[in-house]
């Protein structure tokens, strides 16, 4: 039998035009995670550094345009779900009728919204009216202090605000909370974390922490693992795993006591890339097949020449085509990718 990370043959051309985002490990990309900005309005410890960001310069950005353009290409080669990412994406000035155009893309069928929630409250029902059903809101602390402390920003309350507004917001479906696992932070933040969610009958997934930071300070033993948190967890509210969504990024355990769910994104100890479904549109045009990746398509300069969508299409299944098997972050000579996270878009 093969490996499974040996790729697989090359089709013909027209096997490659009925499934034309098919990577060379069989893997079928379905799902896009778009950047509508690289600019953030807090300055977490694990992606940013506090002093003055050099943010990308307006006219390099994709505009509206652009990404409707790119977007409706890639629902016509099967992607089907978006995500809608930053640096903060609310940021972004008029953002709700950006989404209202991707929504009325044939072959579109779910758009989501990755946040830190500080604006979510001001802009919520204009995106869900727009067609957002889905949000995630990131927060690391319940705790104000801390909160300021890893943010470097003071506003935990606009967050809450958010979070809670999201939850009234008719046409939003779920609203997730997403935390940053790392080691000497999260050990002691996770009981309440979890509290506070089941409290508000939200599910908190815990995310690893990658090497994604801006300063490219990110070493393994910053990492608090999924299975650390697990029996951080089990202690207090015994936990069982549910069987896993195909391409999911989670492994999703339900409380014993009927009180919900705890997710855990294990990028790092538990990498999920053999049935990775994804790919990322950056703020400045560029394909990236991989988070981790080291090289990107340039889509920006394609489209800007007058490139046509066939020309256009070729470019996205090559890269796709040539998609890595994953970031093999433990393997020896592993290098982090030269972008951050909040450039890269999550």
């Amino acid at each position: 039998m093969a490996d499974a990370r040996t790729p697989a043959a090359r089709g013909t051309p027209s096997a490659v035009a009925a499934a034309p985002l098919v990577d060379g490990y069989g893997r079928v990309a379905r799902d896009l995670r778009v950047s509508v900005t690289d600019v953030c309005n807090l300055r977490c410890r694990y992606c940013l550094p506090d002093e003055a960001m050099a943010w990308l310069p307006r006219n390099v950005r994709l505009d509206d345009d652009e990404l409707v353009r790119i977007v409706s290409l890639l629902a016509r080669l099967g992607v089907r779900t978006v995500r809608i990412t930053g640096g903060e994406p609310l940021v972004r000035p008029k953002l709700a009728g950006l989404v209202e155009r991707i929504a009325a893309i044939a072959g579109i069928e779910e758009i989501s919204l990755t946040t830190n929630g500080v604006l979510l409250a001001r802009h919520v029902a204009a995106l869900a009216e727009a067609g957002v059903s889905r949000v995630n809101v990131s927060m690391d602390s319940v705790d104000p202090q801390r909160f300021a402390e890893l943010t470097r920003r003071d506003l935990l309350p606009k967050v809450l605000e958010g979070i809670a507004a999201a939850q009234a917001t008719p046409g939003i479906d779920q609203v997730k909370i997403n935390a940053v696992a790392m080691r000497g932070v999260t050990e002691h933040e996770a009981i309440d974390l979890v509290a506070f969610a089941r409290a508000q009958d939200l599910q908190l997934r815990f995310i690893e922490v990658m090497p994604l930071d801006a300063g490219h300070r990110w070493q393994p033993t910053d990492v608090l693992t999924a299975d650390e948190l697990r029996a951080i967890i089990g202690r207090r509210w015994p936990i069982a795993p549910l069987e896993r969504a195909p391409s999911s990024t989670a492994t999703v355990f339900r409380f014993a006591d009927g009180g919900g769910e705890v997710g855990f994104i294990a990028s790092v100890s538990e990498p999920f890339c053999a049935d990775c479904d994804r790919l990322r549109l950056t703020a400045d045009g560029q394909l990236r097949t991989c988070l981790f990746a080291h090289g990107e398509t340039d889509l920006r300069s394609a489209l800007r020449d007058g490139a046509d969508d066939e020309g256009l299409a070729a470019l996205i299944t090559g890269a796709v085509a040539d998609k890595q098997w994953g970031h093999e972050i433990h393997r020896p000579g592993f290098r982090p990718p030269a972008r951050s996270m909040s450039s890269i878009g999550g």
